[in-house]
């Protein structure tokens, strides 16, 4: 049973890896596959990655375990360091493992027809087998560490989707603005990881009494509540958590089966698993699960306030994920574990599924406006009844500037761009002086 588990945890990270070298050996050879063959190496690499993440399940509840961890070896060790590699199959990461393994494979299978004879459609096949490869390394990761490789593998294919079309000026400034906010959070992962080994001595994930394996807690609460803290700051780029989530609705430049998958089910509910993961962290230091709640709340109302007013129905599905994924949020801030799982796997579901059906129910939806000859007046919100009359302007404009966010975050970014100019300057000019001295030095005899 032990050899059979084993077999199946490891065919759920291989499967994908495996389609992500034959298209990417292909593509560096120059040789290009057919758009059927194409879709089916992806669609049977998610497929045996499914089957093999249910096999995983049903053999871990029959054995009676919670867990099964498949240790692959050593990577490298540096004095005390070591970096190993390792895959662990629990009650949060096989949910995971088979609903992205059976997503991506679904998203494979509609994307042939849709981007049939669109120039990029070997270029998304990789990206979209990259991307499930990273899934399931993040995962199924045995530890942060393992977990920062497939971290940065979502991220990166999630802007060079958002790029997909390539040809115009504004899917590649959404797509670079996508890996800035990535990039600026990515930086909290990797100090919580810093952190984490210079205080506890390893990232491993392991059994602590909790509902699955987490992270270990630094013998000290303040630390804990750093590294937690940390955690909650990469958290909030990749779920487009309040102040950082004005990239969400931009990211709808790419294909609509990748908005689909990034950021109507999988991508944007990676952060809160991260904090699932960590949930023995957030558990000792009650602050640290404080500011989830705060954080989550804060988005939900955004989100809400905000997609009330978008006129196009991408826009409005992506502050809908935005809201959705805050409440899940709020519901691991207050301690709640089974439940924002839950939570995830039907959000997603639903989420995914609109975001496919969007541009049909825009042709429906105008067709029908051609039907009765006038356009159909939207029924206000409950909300709308309620607010005050003098109230309303001012939440309008609030709505219709998306909570000003965007204005704050470039007078930030303009800051720290007139800073690095300074610096860079300053730098120069030292560099030049040492230089000229060090050129004087050698000219006298």
């Amino acid at each position: 049973m032990d050899l059979w588990l084993s077999f199946c945890v490891v065919t759920i990270v291989s499967a994908p890896a495996l389609a992500v070298l034959v298209l990417g050996l292909l593509s560096w050879l120059g040789v290009r596959f057919t758009e059927r063959w194409t879709a089916s190496i992806v669609g049977a690499a998610f497929s045996t990655a499914a089957f093999a993440a249910l096999a995983s399940f049903i053999g871990i509840l029959a054995d009676g375990r919670s867990s099964v961890e498949v240790k692959l070896g050593s990577w490298f060790q540096v004095g005390h360091y070591s970096f190993e590699w390792s895959l662990l199959a629990d009650r949060l990461s096989l949910p995971f493992a088979t609903f992205a393994a059976m997503l991506v494979g679904l998203i494979g299978a509609f994307s042939r027809r849709y981007l049939h004879r669109e120039l990029g459609f070997f270029r998304f096949y990789l990206l979209l087998s990259l991307f499930g490869a990273g899934v399931q390394v993040l995962v199924l990761a045995g530890g942060l560490d393992q977990a920062f490789f497939g971290w940065e593998l979502v991220g990166l294919t999630s802007a060079l989707l958002i790029a997909f079309f390539h040809e115009r000026p504004k899917p590649v400034e959404h797509g670079l603005r996508a890996f800035l906010t990535y990039r600026l959070c990515d930086a909290g992962l990797l100090a919580a990881l810093v952190w984490l080994h210079h205080k506890v001595g390893n990232s491993q994930f392991v059994e602590q009494g909790a509902a699955w394996a987490t992270l270990r807690t630094a013998p000290e609460l303040f630390d804990t509540a750093l590294i937690g803290f940390l955690l909650l700051w990469a958290s909030m780029g990749k779920s487009a958590q309040v102040p950082l989530g004005g990239w969400l609705p931009r990211a709808m430049e790419g294909p609509t089966p990748s908005s689909a998958i990034f950021y109507g089910s999988i991508s944007i509910h990676l952060g809160p698993y991260l904090l699932l993961r960590s949930a023995h962290v957030l558990d000792a230091a009650p602050w640290v699960a404080a500011a989830v709640v705060v954080v989550g709340a804060a988005t939900a109302v955004h989100g809400s306030f905000v997609g009330r007013v978008q006129t196009d129905i991408k826009s409005l599905l992506a502050h809908a994920s935005m809201t959705q994924v805050g409440l899940i949020l709020v519901e691991i801030g207050l301690g709640l574990r089974y439940v924002p799982l839950i939570h995830i796997l039907g959000h997603a579901t639903i989420r995914s599924l609109e975001i496919l059906r969007s541009p049909s129910l825009l042709h429906d939806h105008h067709h029908l406006e051609r039907a009765v000859g006038r356009q159909i007046p939207r029924t206000p919100f409950h909300l709308e009844r309620l607010a005050p009359a003098a109230l309303r302007p001012w939440l309008y404009r609030f709505a219709l500037e998306r909570g000003y966010h965007d204005v704050l975050l470039r007078k930030v970014a303009l800051g720290v761009g007139a800073l690095a100019s300074v610096l860079d300057r300053v730098d120069r000019t030292v560099t030049a002086w040492l230089v000229g001295r060090s050129a004087e030095k050698r000219s006298r005899p």
